[in-house]
């Protein structure tokens, strides 16, 4: 294919459209691209976020509410089931578009609150309040006094690259898609571009992988084009089995044809004729979606054989596979899609050379695809100018925690963890104190207020022995305990692990003993048990040291992360476990000490009746007293008592 049919193949996609289009209509003449790309409207449209974290809000009764108040006043609308534009915090978002108007986006719109507004809406009356904002648009009409939704703090201090579409197109439509310039990039890729050209354009733009290694992706693809073989294949990392991370799921349910369009790109580029989205198989939206995409793409001839007479062949399937922190390991992942247990394998070789079924095979994860077709169109160069001079580009990260503001961001490589929290989080709730973000269990990676003005970048954070990760962003406050929160990512490797190498399955188990030591309440005139605790504690940093040293693959080198890092950043915290038995956080239950107050208690017997291993003495109308031996710590006395009688010491 040569470059006037790459121009020929894109007139022809916009065509398609244009005809799907007008069958579809009543109208005798074709609409204009703008109003099919979601700019203009030619009756109101209606676009409800539906997302998982939306459907979760209840976006799925506030979607049947306004599907019924169309049918009931017999109002002619478009009414589509959308995607996330990343604010979570405000679900459910419905956003209204009349003829002429600019889009008008509502926020926490439940089912009762649905008829009000479009009572007023779709009389073109502005409601009072309940609106987050319009999209600015110069070739429509301004609502007076509505703040644009590009300069609230949540996406104003952010490069939305990724995110362009997510939340504004219909992801269930290869035609809003393709309106918005979608499909043309792989077009171009497959009319202009040798597979080594794709390659050494994925090199130049200095894209490095995001699924929290780093490493050049474009070194990754060249190293398979080299690799001769009759077979070769192509693999999209969506597991994303890291807790506190969404971002990944969000974006295939929001804006699924891109991350096709990627794959095709990413798959032409290697000289693989299949590709895999390999995704948990709990994703049900995500896959559902992406399974239509594909059905869409095929018919309109961008999957499958022969594809615009260029004598490439393509094929793209969903494999569904179980929830497991080990397919991260892209050893491990392919042998889950051959069928066989999810078990990392030795490298070298790598799988660029001898991956599925022993063939050259390319495992990228999601948000280092959906860069791919935006290089393409742009050029290295472009990419090149965004982010720092070692870290190109903008990262994807899922805000939770203490935060205001929560849900999918996207900023630009070089800003600082500070502006994140402070800008686009918002800051922390009910003003507490800040204590640290966790940057994913899979690096274990801590930022303190002492680093809280370091850069996202990936030379800045390796320099301070920390890591980018995968992209969950939690911020924690002075409430958490974080030798509990170092147990728990224990807990979670230990559960994880794949049992294949001794260090990672043993030394697991040893440190998961060791934090439960700590955290356990002691016991009296148990000096071996005291002794133990004090061993196990002593050789604790040596043997996170050798678990990180020689395990496997990725998760058991990560598994001491969070226990090295707690060591090195809340040292205190651990010896106030180790040597004075006390929790500051009062998180660890076996540590708490409830007392009552004389004082203040007035005999109610309310924690007397509560307790459910009755260690609470007392007479109605007397003091009571806790029994230190026989209390477990449950604080149920501290939730029921009225007269702030208990303490916790």
């Amino acid at each position: 294919m040569n470059v006037d049919t790459a121009k020929d193949t894109r007139q022809f996609l916009i065509e398609q459209v244009l005809l799907d289009q007008q069958r579809e209509s009543k109208a005798s003449i074709r609409k204009p691209l703008s109003y099919i790309s979601g700019e203009r409207v030619h009756k109101p449209m209606i676009y409800v976020g539906m997302a998982t974290c939306g459907r979760i809000a209840g976006a799925e009764k506030t979607f049947h509410a306004i599907k019924g108040y169309l049918s009931d006043h017999d109002i002619d609308a478009d009414l589509i089931e959308g995607g996330c534009v990343g604010l979570c915090k405000e679900e459910p978002l419905v956003d209204v578009q009349l003829p002429g108007k600019t889009r008008l986006s509502f926020s926490k719109v439940n089912a009762e609150n649905v008829q009000p507004l479009l009572d007023d809406i779709l009389n073109d009356n502005l409601p009072e309040h309940g609106w987050l904002g319009q999209y600015k648009n110069p070739i429509l009409q301004n609502w007076d006094q509505v703040p644009y939704v590009e300069d609230h703090p949540f996406f104003s201090h952010q490069k939305r690259l990724l995110l362009e579409h997510c939340g504004m197109i219909d992801p269930e439509s290869i035609e809003s898609y393709i309106a918005k310039g979608g499909y043309w990039a792989f077009a171009d890729t497959i009319a202009r571009y040798t597979p080594a050209k794709v390659c050494e354009m994925i090199i130049q733009s200095g894209l490095a992988g995001r699924g929290g290694g780093g490493f050049p992706a474009g070194e990754k693809w060249e190293a398979a084009l080299k690799t001769t073989s009759d077979q070769k294949y192509f693999v999209c990392n969506a597991v994303e089995s890291d807790p506190g991370s969404y971002m990944n799921r969000a974006i295939i349910e929001s804006n699924p044809h891109r991350l096709i369009e990627a794959v095709l790109i990413a798959s032409y580029a290697i000289g693989a004729g299949k590709a895999f989205i390999f995704i948990r198989k709990e994703f049900k939206l995500a896959i559902k979606r992406l399974e239509a995409a594909i059905e869409q793409a095929t018919e309109y001839g961008l999957i499958g054989h022969h594809i615009y007479d260029s004598g490439v062949n393509i094929d793209v399937v969903v494999k569904k596979g179980a929830r497991a922190f080990v397919c991260g390991e892209e050893t491990a992942l392919n042998n889950s899609i051959e069928g066989k247990r999810a078990m990392p394998e030795f490298k070298p070789p790598y799988p660029a050379e001898k991956g599925l079924w022993n063939k050259p095979t390319i495992v990228n994860n999601v948000e280092t695809l959906f860069n791919v077709p935006l290089i393409i169109k742009n050029g290295p160069a472009w990419f090149q100018s965004l982010g720092t001079e070692r870290s190109r580009g903008t990262k994807l990260f899922t805000l939770s925690g203490s935060l205001k503001n929560y849900g999918t961001v996207e900023v630009p490589m070089g800003i600082s963890f500070r502006d994140i929290i402070n800008h686009i989080g918002g800051g922390l709730t009910g003003d507490k104190a800040f204590k640290a973000i966790v940057l994913g269990i899979n690096s274990g990676s801590y930022i303190t207020g002492e680093t809280l003005d370091t850069r996202v970048d990936f030379d800045e954070l390796k320099k301070m022995g920390s890591a980018l990760g995968s992209g969950a962003f939690v911020v924690l406050d002075k409430g958490v305990c974080m030798v509990d929160l170092a147990k728990y990512f224990t807990a979670f490797f230990k559960k994880e692990s794949c049992g294949k190498c001794i260090p990672c399955r043993e030394g697991t188990a040893r440190m998961l003993e060791v934090m439960e030591n700590a955290t356990r309440k002691p016991s009296h005139n148990n000096s071996f048990q005291t002794l133990e605790r004090f061993k196990g504690v002593m050789q604790l940093k040596s043997l996170a040291a050798v678990i990180g040293e020689t395990s496997l693959c990725s998760l058991g080198r990560s598994a001491p992360n969070a226990i090295l890092n707690t060591l090195k950043y809340f040292k205190s915290e651990f010896d106030a476990h180790i040597f004075e038995r006390k929790c500051e956080a009062n998180i660890c239950t076996d540590l708490r000490e409830f007392h009552i107050d004389v004082d203040a208690c007035t005999g109610c017997t309310a924690c007397f009746k509560k307790c459910p291993v009755e260690a609470i003495i007392g007479s109605p109308r007397f003091p009571h007293f806790i029994v230190q031996d026989k209390c477990i710590g449950c604080g149920t006395c501290y939730d029921v008592c009225k007269f702030n009688a208990v303490i916790i010491q």
